[in-house]
């Protein structure tokens, strides 16, 4: 049995078949482990969707601020953006309902042995066992009866830090805007969300939120995505998995055993290059 982490799908589903294809994929016997973003931008986004639920036990993905956006539209918490989202085919598809609901039902983050995985990372005063922890809070409101009225109120860049009196929609946005819409963050953890690009472009009294000093996350191993102008990166404690797919670069994959890499190019037709 193997385990492959992958990095941001974004639509991009023959892409992904590649990958699969190149690391000898079988859903009998190995399992996936993708960091979000599973929809949105690239072309095939409804086939990717559906493609991940028929894997059943043999996928798990943690969600990332596109696949929380999917749900923000489809339940009128959000407008969509227009010729960027590549989200009306699932809108319209007929198993649309089903396809929603489960991927309300996957985790903000998931620890396994040495490992935890979350779309774009963990604030630096948070222990894993605490970042679980606050996981839980989100998807237990995400999976909830009143789940309509926490997407109305899940999106939004404040609160910008975090403090343990939060409470409320407040405490539950902190959560979300930390694992899924987080780059640079303040030694104390305050958050920047305007800033997207290469490491060199953090703002001033900020830093990659991997990099800041003393972070209590820093004895596990990270694997996130959400960031490809960060790259691919692999160190002993985190494996920064967005290649850049979606933009002309790579889907990448990492089997987490022996950490051997395997990379395919953007499929003909799948960068948003191409996508009108």
């Amino acid at each position: 049995m193997a385990t492959y982490a992958i990095g941001d799908i974004q639509g991009c589903f023959d892409s992904l078949q590649q990958l699969l294809a190149k690391c000898a994929f079988d859903p009998a016997r190995d399992r996936l482990w993708l960091v979000g973003d599973l929809v949105n931008r690239g072309p095939r986004s409804l086939e990717t969707l559906r493609f991940v639920r028929s894997l059943g036990k043999a996928a798990l993905t943690v969600l990332g601020n596109h696949d929380l956006y999917l749900l923000m539209v489809a339940e009128g918490g959000a407008k969509a953006r227009g010729k960027d989202d590549t989200l009306q085919p699932i809108l319209d598809a007929p198993d649309c309902a089903e396809l929603l609901d489960w991927l309300r039902q996957q985790p903000l983050c998931h620890v396994e042995d040495d490992y935890c995985m979350v779309h774009a990372g963990l604030l630096p005063q948070w222990s894993i066992k605490k970042a679980r922890k606050l996981a839980r809070e989100v998807e237990a409101a995400l999976q909830g009866e009143q789940y309509r009225e926490f997407i109305a109120n899940m999106w939004g860049s404040q609160p910008d830090r975090w403090s343990d009196d939060l409470e409320g929609w407040p405490r539950l946005r902190a959560v979300v805007n930390a694992m899924t819409r987080m780059r640079f963050c303040s030694a104390d953890g305050v958050m920047d969300f305007k800033v997207k690009g290469e490491l060199a472009r953090a703002p001033a009294g900020y830093m990659p939120w991997f990099e800041v000093p003393g972070r209590k996350s820093a004895k596990s191993v990270l694997v996130t995505g959400h960031w490809s102008a960060l790259g691919f990166r692999l160190s002993d404690n985190m494996l920064a998995l967005d290649s850049g797919c979606l933009w002309g670069g790579h889907l990448t994959a990492v089997r987490l055993e022996d950490r051997q890499v395997f990379q395919v190019d953007c499929a003909v037709g799948e960068s948003v290059v191409l996508v009108k």
